[in-house]
């Protein structure tokens, strides 16, 4: 949520000026007569597949333009609406992609409820993500997937194409933003911490999510304006201040309706998160005891872009960044800090110039590769660009 960016200049709009005043009358009534400012018009899609807790659809081609080139898969967080990658018109990945020609697809899963407690993170790691990218390289004619994950979806991607059982699926790259690694950097847990090691087995948190068969919409809603606390309290005045700003009262109406529109997380999936994130901070030494088997992030033998927000409370850059030295298989890693919180560095205004133009070169590097010639080639040289990791954020 990008809701400070209060006018810098000590004394600077006081006293606002005519044209600031007709903008601002001209943004009320429009708010008053029509409901809001923001172009909130999701983009066409059609639905190509589907399964338990699994919708897999591709955007419609923009206008004239050709869909040329390899698909992107974007991979959706587990309880955050889908309108992440698709906010509102103008701050829009989804609407980006689909009109740079690129062939764009949506993995989201659907209203979750209490008859789907039983499902644990394997559901999503075994079959929800392979199968979508599977089904997504069939649609676009056999080609190599670029995935694109944000926050959670990023993990779930990292340790279904690191997972053997998932067997080698057509990837061509993997982009994981606002990831958080090891959780231990994590400020925001810092104060819950003790209690975290001080409870064992059953305790009460355990106990809440059983009986209620996860986390429920409000508490997933009321985490996620916990982490922007302070750019929830100061909001009123942000508003206030940017009265006569239609792009950032239209972007405050966005970043409204993706908070209210949070979905529960399942029960078993919650407590794993819970337990092996929160507690055991598992993937922080590379690794994840999932079932039977062990997997293994250096198992990722397809290129990775890292992506960490400038001010993301929820997964800030330290955390994010340490996936980098895990990634060994992998042929090339970028790390790239962006300006942004935790929704802002995804699809806030400034990720137009910053975000947006680093996934489109990274995609242009890695599309159009044949087997011989791929990231997935044991020949090709390994280069890692982590200890040089570049700041978009000036």
């Amino acid at each position: 949520m990008e809701l400070v960016s209060m006018r810098s200049i000590p004394g600077a709009g006081l006293i606002p000026g005519p044209d600031q005043v007709v903008a601002a009358a001209s943004n009320v009534a429009h708010k008053m007569l029509y409901g809001g400012l923001a172009d909130l018009r999701p983009m066409p899609r059609t639905l190509i597949d589907e399964g338990t807790l699994r919708e897999v659809y591709h955007y419609r081609p923009s206008g004239t333009v050709q869909e040329t080139g390899d698909p992107v898969l974007l991979v959706t967080p587990l309880a955050a609406p889908s309108i992440c990658y698709d906010l509102r018109r103008g701050c829009s990945l989804v609407e980006h992609l689909v009109t740079e020609g690129r062939p764009t697809y949506l993995l989201e899963y659907g209203e979750v409820s209490f008859r789907d407690r039983a499902l644990g993170m394997e559901h999503w790691i075994d079959e929800v993500v392979p199968t979508a990218i599977r089904e997504v390289s069939q649609h676009a004619g056999g080609r190599p997937v670029h995935v694109i994950g944000w926050s959670l979806g990023g993990i779930f991607s990292l340790l279904a194409i690191a997972d053997e059982r998932s067997g080698k699926l057509p990837v061509g790259s993997l982009t994981v933003v606002g990831s958080p690694i090891d959780v231990s950097l994590v400020p925001l847990l810092a104060p819950f911490r003790p209690l975290l090691n001080f409870v064992n087995g059953k305790g009460p948190i355990t106990r809440v999510y059983q009986m209620l068969g996860g986390a429920p919409k409000p508490l997933v809603k009321w985490a996620f304006q916990l982490s922007a606390f302070q750019k929830l309290v100061t909001k009123p005045l942000a508003v206030a201040t940017h009265i006569d700003d239609r792009e950032f009262l239209a972007q405050v109406e966005a970043v409204d309706r993706f908070t209210n529109n949070m979905i529960a997380y399942p029960g078993r999936t919650f407590g794993q998160l819970y337990h092996r994130f929160a507690k055991g901070n598992q993937l922080a030494h590379g690794t994840f005891e999932l079932d039977d088997r062990t997997i293994d992030l250096a198992a990722i033998d397809v290129p990775v872009l890292a992506f960490g927000g400038s001010t993301d409370g929820i997964a800030p850059v330290p955390a994010v960044r340490a996936v980098v030295p895990l990634l060994t298989g992998s042929p090339e890693v970028r790390f790239e800090i962006v300006p942004g919180g935790h929704l802002g560095m995804l699809t806030g205004r400034a990720a137009r110039r910053t975000t947006w133009l680093v996934m489109d070169e990274w995609i242009t590097q890695w599309s159009g590769r044949d087997e011989n010639t791929s990231v997935i080639g044991t020949n090709r040289k390994r280069r890692h660009s982590s200890a040089a990791s570049r700041s978009l954020t000036k």
